[in-house]
């Protein structure tokens, strides 16, 4: 397999500009902070913008527990990978990567100054420094299976082709790491029952939420939900519908992922009044 270092210091774009440099030499897959990517999705690995500590993530880019190395190289194996850009802040930390992964080293080095002006760099860096804005190339929807809790902002990488014409090459999100020196970022139960109730009294036969609990841990919440019915409806359609909306609507509004979601039908109310 022929395996490509792109390298750059922490914030000067890498992220941003991996796809285009991969489209570019005709690389399929891209390891970025501990994560496999093809195209637009993630196939192996844990990011290391998850990690609570900046030296936690360091090792988890790097890929120094064996489990997470492991499963990376098996992906690559089981996919039968001809070509792989890994990213780094140095030559040293391609290679480092390579040889956890199993490979000897690298065939070809690319370095940000190669594909960024020296403005575009800097902007970059004042993102990052001031922002504490981290890129991870793959669309928002697929980086929720293994965040919450982020700021997450989608992005379209476009290629120009012409004159006024582009080529849309892959997507991005924009994500605000645990260890940001910004602090947290929490969404208080209330705001989520607000949503929820908001969506479930927009459903067609139900008229009202009779209890609402959300447990939340470090990859998600788990939620249960009590309605009150009016009698006359389909108990079972309302609430799948209700269930689909909820997890929809709660996942793009917060960017939170639902663990689990149980829903029921506690009560039910009759408003005809030939029926009372």
């Amino acid at each position: 397999m022929k395996i490509t270092g792109f390298v750059g210091p922490s914030g000067t774009g890498k992220s941003h500009r991996s796809l285009w440099v991969a489209k570019e030499r005709g690389i399929e897959y891209i390891i970025d902070d501990g994560l496999l990517i093809k195209g637009n999705t993630i196939l192996a690995g844990k990011s290391a913008k998850k990690e609570p500590t900046k030296l936690a993530s360091v090792r988890c880019a790097v890929f120094q527990d064996d489990l997470h190395a492991r499963e990376v190289r098996n992906a690559l194996d089981m996919n039968k990978a001809e070509s792989l850009l890994i990213l780094g802040t140095s030559d040293g930390m391609v290679e480092r990567i390579a040889q956890r992964l199993g490979y000897e080293g690298t065939d070809d080095i690319v370095r940000i100054e190669d594909v960024a002006s020296d403005f575009e760099i800097q902007q970059a860096l004042i993102s990052r420094r001031q922002n504490g804005m981290h890129v991870i190339p793959v669309p928002t929807m697929e980086l929720k299976k293994d965040f919450s809790g982020f700021f997450l902002d989608p992005l379209q990488i476009l290629k120009r082709k012409g004159f006024g014409r582009y080529q849309v090459i892959g997507e991005k999100s924009v994500v605000r790491p645990t260890f940001s020196y910004l602090g947290n970022y929490t969404i208080s139960d209330y705001t989520i029952y607000q949503i929820v109730e908001y969506v479930a009294l927009s459903i067609p036969g139900v008229e009202s939420i009779s209890r609402f609990i959300a447990d939340n841990d470090r990859d998600g919440v788990h939620m249960e939900l009590e309605l009150i019915l009016v009698y006359g409806y389909n108990i079972k359609e309302a609430l799948t519908q209700v269930k689909k909306a909820v997890i929809k609507e709660v996942e793009n509004l917060a960017a939170i992922n639902i663990q689990s979601l149980l829903v029921v039908a506690s009560k039910l109310v009759v408003k005809n009044k030939e029926l009372q």
